[in-house]
């Protein structure tokens, strides 16, 4: 069984040919206590095109130390990394290999590097013997685990912050190791830099010069540029999210199906930089996605919206097993979600999507606008994802309330959901302007989506109300829940045409032009 531990470090070199040596911490910590000298012995796994290492992944095999085992790293943030480990067997664990599939997907892990290193621990306690940090000192051996690989050796320090401890000790730490003459590792990791040192033929060396030798200038994006940077942005946050969704990590599947939806949403948005012949396949694949994340996302939303409505009724006009006859509800929902979202992003044809946005960024169908300025493509995108929008608002206001109403009030929330993601795309080109226009539609989406909500929550109230009926129970109290959420669409409709008027100003429009 694997276990999670949220690593927190950095790593420190030597000036020049200076080895890296641990000075003395004992102004930093109430107490520093010497943990004695290990031998750790790693070999790192990857594949062949240094999948996981160009992530910031790592995944090893190591022996000695008191955590021997499997260690997968994922990156969380700046010197924030998870680490899951998993009992030391022969070959890579699978429930390691599952975490990383939407990484190397149908290639094989192998060998790469081996690092050995003769670790000195000190720990840095606070007055109450309360672990703050371990500073350790590695000497250091990599060997390149291919033909022609060569060996290499360095110092470092490394600085992990202890369990609960404020990450502002590590200032501290630092600013006495910089006073040492110590600095930042310019390597993020022990892996990157023994490949970085043992490879013979250094991959994919730029100077950033021309061929006469002179530097290259900088060009101004583009609006190709800018289109393209935000399709790999959020491409790299479905591949990021991947194991925190198999893992059921928090609000991970939401966060999953928005990278999917800024996707299709780019691709729809920006049709005149990138080709809709090309983008269109590829967009239909992500609402497959979407749709297969939602089965269980929507549920839940529901049932928790259902579960916190009836907290807020008096007791006294609770009548009937009502919270059972929901947590029957949610519960029938869950069961064997799990499986089913392993298999999905275990799927040929999830792994597939993945390949094919990865040769979309690798070679892009990009159309003649795509090389103009960004400012008037974008801005212009924006826009008419807007006058879409506001043709959906003006129908729905001119539309009386019942059912009719709620559909094209549910295609208005999709559309201002749409508009708010191509202002946000276009943010980095058009500033402030775009912020501020995407916050008016954020605000005109969520108060459409929780009108959506509430004709979600009635029709699930209706279909509860029949089962009770059905097994001789009150349903007195679920009755009163359909009015609430009556009365809360009602009072969303009341409250769009002002929310409108604030959010649709010409001026906030037109200084996305200027």
């Amino acid at each position: 069984m694997a276990d999670t531990v949220r690593e927190i470090e950095r790593k420190y070199e030597g000036q020049g040919a200076k080895p890296a040596r641990l000075p003395d911490l004992s102004r930093v910590a109430a107490t520093v206590t010497h943990q004695g000298t290990q031998r750790l012995d790693a070999v790192y796994y990857d594949t062949k095109d240094r999948r996981l290492t160009d992530a910031h992944i790592t995944l090893r095999r190591r022996t000695g130390g008191n955590d021997a085992g499997w260690h997968l790293k994922l990156p969380v943030g700046p010197g924030e990394r998870d680490e899951i480990r998993a009992p030391l067997t022969p070959a890579v664990p699978r429930e390691l290999t599952d975490l990383v599939r939407a990484r190397i997907r149908h290639a094989e892990l192998a060998p790469i590097v081996r690092i050995v290193s003769r670790r000195t621990v000190h720990h840095l306690l606070d007055d109450d013997g309360t672990l703050l940090a371990e500073a350790s000192e590695d000497a250091v051996t990599a060997d390149r685990l291919t033909r022609d690989g060569r060996s290499a050796r360095w110092t470092e320090v490394e600085v992990e912050l202890g369990e609960g401890a404020d990450p502002a000790f590590l200032d501290t730490v630092e600013r006495r190791l910089r006073k040492a003459g110590l600095r930042p590792s310019k390597a993020p990791s022990k892996l990157v830099r023994a490949l970085a040192e043992t490879d013979p033929a250094p991959r994919g060396a730029k100077d950033g010069k021309a061929k006469d030798g002179k530097a290259k200038k900088p060009t101004a994006p583009t609006a190709g540029d800018h289109v393209l940077a935000y399709v790999r942005e959020q491409t790299d946050a479905l591949l990021a999210l991947d194991p925190a969704v198999r893992g059921r990590a928090e609000d991970s599947v939401h966060q999953m199906r928005v990278a999917t939806r800024r996707l299709r949403s780019a691709f729809r948005t920006y049709g005149k930089v990138l080709d809709r012949k090309a983008t269109d396949p590829v967009g239909a694949e992500l609402k497959w996605l979407a749709t297969e994340l939602g089965v269980d996302r929507d549920r839940e939303v529901l049932a928790e919206r259902l579960v916190d409505r009836l907290a807020e009724v008096d007791g006294t006009l609770v009548l009937g097993p009502v919270a059972a006859r929901l947590r029957v509800a949610a519960a029938g929902r869950r069961k064997g979600s799990r499986k089913r979202l392993a298999a999905l992003l275990d799927s040929d044809r999830y792994l597939t999507l993945l390949d094919t946005l990865d040769a979309l960024l690798a070679d892009p169908p990009l159309r003649p606008a795509a090389a103009r300025p960004p400012r008037e493509v974008l801005a212009r995108a924006v826009l008419r994802d807007y006058g879409r929008l506001a043709s959906r608002v003006e129908h729905a206001l001119a539309t009386g309330p019942g059912p009719e109403r709620d559909a094209v009030l549910h295609d208005a929330r999709k559309a201002a959901k749409r508009a708010r993601y191509a202002a946000e795309a276009a943010r980095p080109a058009l500033g402030k302007p775009a912020k501020r226009f995407a916050a008016r539609m954020k605000s005109v989406q969520t108060l459409l989506g929780d009108h959506q909500d509430s004709v979600m929550a009635r029709a699930a109230l209706r279909t509860l109300a029949a089962q009770a009926h059905a097994a001789g129970e009150s349903t007195f109290t679920l009755g009163l829940l359909y009015g609430r959420e009556e009365r809360r669409a009602a009072d969303d409709e009341r409250e769009l045409p002002e929310l409108w008027r604030k959010a649709s100003r010409k001026r906030h429009r037109e200084a996305l032009l200027r």
